[in-house]
């Protein structure tokens, strides 16, 4: 089996996750890894080094370090061009991706801050014929996996609503939100989708979105997805961690299944109640992602789980909602043209305070 050359842009606690995943793994060789700020890439090294010495006894191999991506790229010519940064700079790293020669390119979602962004990167990709995929890794985790199983198994009847809400704000959470949703419909494509937004606060993050958004998307077999993401999104009581707070589940015919992402899963079945544990495990969940990504490069009949057109369509979901939010109405899919959603969100949102379901998280939101 050929050993698959890598190389990480971004050496944040995600792109750290990913870089250690990939030398963890001997399909690969984590040849490079890339980051602007010299502090950190050095760090971030000697964490990588020490790792791999405590596990295998042993040091990596010539790791080149560069704070210029482009530049690493050039001389280390990965397989696999990774980057995980913040979601305002995608379409430049897709190209130096591209440029790299890569056969595939891993990157951290959202897939774009737009539609119009994630066409671009769409198109690019298209073009050049290279293969990608999205981090939506938490999918590997034993609750969700769990829940999965009791979806795909008809315990609980014809799915009719597959449902996601989460407290933190959309380019966090709802591309999450979407995935897995998707994931228990089997991926069938979203036709329409209407949603409604409130609270300007967020829009001016980098990870930027409205505070607040809440909407419904109608599946082509059917299914009727419903998303709550923000400010005014439910609690979720099963969980005491802020930032995990998600529940994500289907309701069939006999029953629902619902993974709470930061603590277990539960159903109610033909069999009866269930329980069981799982939590957010980022050594767990990304090892199962980056050997998946092997296979595919293996095997083009075995097409990575994540794989972008899968997290294309989801985020247009998530452009539709926005648009909805802006124009009024429902929006067909799939969209037929970019449009810079925020800047419409900066445009028609009013100058009003959210409103919160918790008070905890009046840190994140400006309450009223």
């Amino acid at each position: 089996m050929p050993r698959y050359r890598v190389v990480v842009v971004g050496m944040g606690k995600r792109g750290m996750h990913h870089a250690t995943a990939f030398a963890a793994n001997p399909r690969f060789e984590l040849a490079g890894i890339s980051s602007r700020d010299q502090k950190r890439l050095d760090a971030a090294a000697a964490k990588l080094q020490q790792e791999k010495k405590l596990n295998e006894g042993r040091k990596l191999g010539d790791l080149k370090l560069s704070t210029d991506a482009r530049a690493l790229v050039a001389t280390v010519k990965p397989d696999v061009f990774c980057f995980c940064t913040p979601p305002n700079v995608r379409l430049p790293l897709i190209g130096i991706g591209i440029d790299s020669g890569a056969k595939l390119i891993a990157f951290e979602k959202p897939v774009a801050m737009t539609s119009a962004e994630g066409l671009a990167v769409k198109n690019a990709l298209d073009k050049a014929g290279v293969k990608a995929v999205v981090s939506h890794q938490h999918r590997y985790g034993e609750h969700y996996q769990k829940v999965k199983a009791i979806i795909a198994s008809g315990a609980i009847g014809k799915v009719y609503t597959v449902y996601g809400t989460a407290t933190g704000w959309a380019a966090h959470m709802l591309s999450h939100l979407v995935d897995y949703t998707s994931w228990f419909n089997d991926y069938d494509p979203a036709e329409w989708v209407m949603g409604q937004a409130a609270g300007r606060g967020k829009l001016a993050d980098v990870h930027a979105s409205p505070d607040y958004v809440a909407g419904v998307a109608h599946f082509r077999n059917g299914v009727r997805g419903i998303y709550d993401c923000g400010a005014g999104a439910p609690d979720v009581p099963e969980v005491p961690y802020w930032w995990r707070k998600c529940r994500i589940g289907a309701q069939g015919t006999e029953g629902y299944a619902e993974v709470h992402t930061g603590s277990g899963w539960r159903a109610v079945t033909r069999d009866g109640v269930q329980s069981g544990p799982g939590g957010m495990d980022y050594d767990h969940d990304m090892a199962p992602y980056v050997q998946e990504i092997a296979d595919w490069l293996d095997d083009d009949a075995k097409p990575h789980p994540l794989r972008f057109a899968r997290a294309y369509h989801g985020m247009e979901i998530v452009s539709g909602l926005y648009r909805s939010a802006i124009e009024g109405g429902q929006i067909a899919l799939p969209l037929r043209s970019g449009l810079d959603e925020i800047e419409g969100l900066k445009r028609k949102l009013p100058e009003r305070k959210v409103f919160l379901t918790l008070a905890e998280s009046a840190k994140e939101y400006k309450a009223p």
